[in-house]
């Protein structure tokens, strides 16, 4: 196997296996990498644009029963700092990130066997009646799981009533990584990767778009690397429900897994990351650059890597806080960030329509 051959295949739009993408991450230099997955990202983005949204990642509750080793954020009923706000709550916070401008509201929290599915279903149905201006893009695939237990449910008919309600999209949040080898080491308590899977599917069935995540930079190896890549483009093969795909490095602070894996992940590997998931995802259109995540240099880097998407502006986020891991920005900059990176920035909406482009302005 060499990589002139890959190189080939891949200028040849032709698909990739798991083994030749083993190989590359094993092996390819990451400029090489860079190079090809730049090509690719403009085989599908023509336009030099880069594209983001305005969003806000609040949380509605931080009680949690599944214990993922990787997680700082959660808490057990009854335990200091615990919380579970009000759908009445958690409107008027929606309210408010109107008044900033946001066009979509990330919401999660932990899986917490004491709210009733009703909560969910009534927070989507005033979500859309009372906020308009915002996107319900609501729940991990773990909390789908998690109402279908308590309701009795099967997840087909907990995605069913969501979307009755008015939901279209769903993160991707709770993938981690797609190889139970891993899994049973830092969510044992989770799911299988074919639990993310199945959630995924059904909701893709329904008609719902969502996005696939993957959490690198702990217990997983390359080969784990390319499981997870493989499961979710196989997916996208059945019904292309996915938007974009976002890989991140975990954050170890104030997380039980960090007296095992203490350090972060290099800016090094997340450009590999980024370059390789964009050569293998050939079924996926848009990969997301992370300034959140990665910080806003690599961020910004990243868009040389075969990234099209900027992310989001995410004006509240509490669990990376948690583990002491801040980033902040503002819409401003963000355009900025772009703009300074060589591109041209667009505002989007949760399904990637664009809402505004902000061409260069003429020098004076």
């Amino acid at each position: 196997m060499h990589l002139s051959t890959i190189s080939t295949k891949i200028q040849n739009q032709e698909r990739l296996t798991p083994e030749e993408c083993l190989f590359l991450l094993k092996n390819a230099e990451l400029l090489d990498l860079g190079d090809l997955a730049n090509q690719i990202r403009y085989r599908k983005n023509p336009e030099s644009r880069v594209t983001f949204v305005v969003d806000t990642n609040p949380n509605y509750t931080n009680i949690c029963n599944v214990d993922c080793i990787f997680c700082a954020f959660y808490r057990h009923e009854g335990e200091a700092g615990e919380y579970t706000y009000s759908v009445d709550a958690m409107i008027e916070n929606f309210k408010r990130s109107v008044a900033n401008g946001v066009t979509t509201v990330l919401l999660q929290g932990g899986v917490n066997p004491k709210i009733p599915f009703e909560y969910y279903v009534e927070m989507v149905e005033r979500t859309v009646k009372e906020v308009p201006e915002v996107m319900p893009h609501f729940w991990s695939t773990s909390e789908i799981i998690g109402m279908a237990s308590v309701s009795g449910l099967e997840v087909r008919e907990v995605l069913k009533r969501l979307w009755d309600a008015g939901q279209r999209t769903i993160p991707g949040g709770g993938a981690e990584i797609l190889s139970d080898r891993v899994k049973k080491k830092i969510s044992s308590l989770k799911g299988t990767s074919a639990d993310w899977l199945n959630v995924m599917r059904e909701a893709h069935k329904i008609g719902y778009k969502t996005t696939a995540t993957m959490m690198y930079g702990h217990l997983e190896t390359n080969e784990d690397v390319v499981e997870h890549l493989e499961s979710i483009r196989q997916l996208q093969d059945e019904y292309h429900g996915f938007t974009a795909f976002i890989p991140w490095s975990f954050k170890p602070g104030n997380t039980p897994l960090e007296k095992i894996i203490p350090h972060y992940a290099t800016p090094m590997r997340y450009l590999q990351m980024l370059a390789i998931s964009r050569i293998y995802l050939d079924n996926f259109d848009h990969i997301q650059a992370s300034w959140f995540s990665e910080g806003k240099k690599t961020g910004q880097i990243a868009l040389h890597f075969g990234a099209d998407d900027f992310g989001g502006t995410l004006f509240e986020e509490n669990v990376h806080a948690a583990a002491n891991f801040v980033n902040k920005t503002n819409t401003e900059e963000v355009i900025q960030l772009i703009q300074d990176s060589g591109f041209i920035p667009a505002q989007r909406t949760t399904l990637y329509d664009v809402l505004k482009v902000y061409e260069k302005k003429e020098a004076a």
